[in-house]
């Protein structure tokens, strides 16, 4: 594949979500020519809204979509969360102008497909991004002068570099671990979602704030969305259930009957959607390695991680910002920057899932141990608060003071 005048590297993507193209955009501003491989019909998010942090904002700042995602995001005035049991408040965050100036960024939820629509136009508007439809990779290698992957299709995409961001059950990370024990890991916890119009919100609930409540077994969370438009909701519970897949269609009866315990004023919130998806949660255990010469994962695909840090797309974006910057620095060299791009992110992807596997735990407290919990939460100072976040919404992927700032 000839290289397009002026391209450093010539890099094939598999997978066409928030970490694809993220790293397709970061990849195309330091010069490389990068083609990004979607399996689905058309490029574009499932899911609804997620929380994006300051170092999602330090990420996108520099990939040059900051302002977009500025524009399209509602910025909630706190992080709560609510004893589901009693219904009393046991911790409040706030995410005003001491907290910005103390991480440099602001706190926010945007709608998934809003996030995804802004990497997806800077890609577009992109000379060097080629971006192609109804292409599964189902196989990848190195190659003598790069690598290349293989698609259901039958297509060969050839290219100096191969970056897997597929997914949890992502195809490059077999190839990656060949010979390894590397399950899936199901936790056994389900996450139901919904988008509801804001008309559909409790009034005593539209409360600009992510809002968790948390109880036995089972937690839920909302906040507003979409210029207030709509909101978010997403009921999690501990399930039997291994063989929950993802994007399913869930059941009204069944989230019911999983927050039968909790406080009225939360639990006739999950009465109003009249549909739900749902989600099996998992992760996998860290690996001490996401190369194999010119191929690397990215994303999911790297280090899948439960949603309770609410990180998952903020790690994406950060691998790309820091992927971006070590093929610049090592001058193309692309073998070389796969080595130094795992070496920075591997201690901090994993923190963010080993932390949340605990996390998940305290959320879902019982008995003496919610009460600690709760105790413990509810003598939080702001500065602490702002003091124990610090180590992950002051990050973009980069190391060193202030690089979290660094323009492209």
């Amino acid at each position: 594949m000839p290289h397009r005048q002026g391209a450093k590297s010539s890099v094939v993507v598999a997978g066409g979500g928030i970490g694809g193209l993220a790293a397709a955009l970061g990849l195309a501003r330091k010069g490389c020519r990068v083609t990004v491989l979607e399996q689905a019909e058309k490029f574009g998010e499932i899911g609804a809204g997620i929380q994006i942090g300051p170092n999602a904002f330090h990420a996108m700042d520099y990939l040059g979509i900051g302002d977009v995602g500025r524009a399209r995001a509602v910025y909630v005035d706190a992080l709560i969360m609510m004893d589901g049991m009693t219904g009393e408040q046991v911790f409040y965050g706030p995410l005003g102008d001491a907290f910005r100036k103390y991480c440099g960024n602001p706190y926010a939820v945007i709608h998934r497909a809003d996030l995804h629509g802004a990497f997806l136009d800077a890609c577009r508007a992109h000379e060097l991004i080629t971006l192609v439809n109804k292409e599964r990779v189902i196989a990848c290698e190195n190659t003598a002068s790069g690598a290349k992957v293989v698609t259901a299709a039958g297509n060969t995409y050839e290219a100096d570099a191969v970056i897997g961001a597929d997914g949890v059950r992502s195809k490059v990370r077999e190839h990656v671990t060949a010979g390894a024990n590397d399950p899936l890991r199901v936790s056994g916890h389900v996450a139901y979602r919904a988008v509801l119009p804001i008309e559909q919100m409790p009034e005593d609930l539209r409360w600009n704030a992510a809002t968790l409540w948390a109880g036995p077994k089972c937690h839920m969370v909302h906040y507003p969305l979409q210029g207030w438009r709509s909101f978010n909701l997403v009921a999690t519970f501990v399930t039997d259930q291994a063989n929950v897949g993802s994007n399913e269609p869930g059941t009204r009866e069944e989230v019911l009957s999983r927050f039968a315990h909790i406080v009225p004023k939360a639990r006739k919130l999950l009465e109003v959607p009249t549909e739900w998806r749902r989600w099996v949660l998992g992760d996998r255990d860290p690996i001490p390695n996401w190369v194999d010469g010119r191929i690397a994962l990215l994303g999911d695909a790297a280090h899948p991680t439960y949603q309770y840090f609410a990180q998952g797309a903020c790690m994406a974006m950060e691998d790309a910002v820091c992927l971006a910057d070590k093929v610049e620095k090592t001058g193309g060299d692309v073998a070389a920057a796969f080595q130094a791009y795992q070496e920075e992110r591997i201690p901090r992807a994993y923190r963010v899932v080993l932390s949340s596997r605990e996390l998940g735990r305290i959320y879902h407290a019982d008995g003496v141990e919610r009460l600690v919990r709760n105790a413990w939460l509810k003598t939080k100072t702001p500065e602490q608060f702002y003091s124990s976040v610090a180590w992950i919404y002051g990050g973009n992927g980069l190391t060193g003071a202030g690089q979290q700032r660094a323009a492209a």
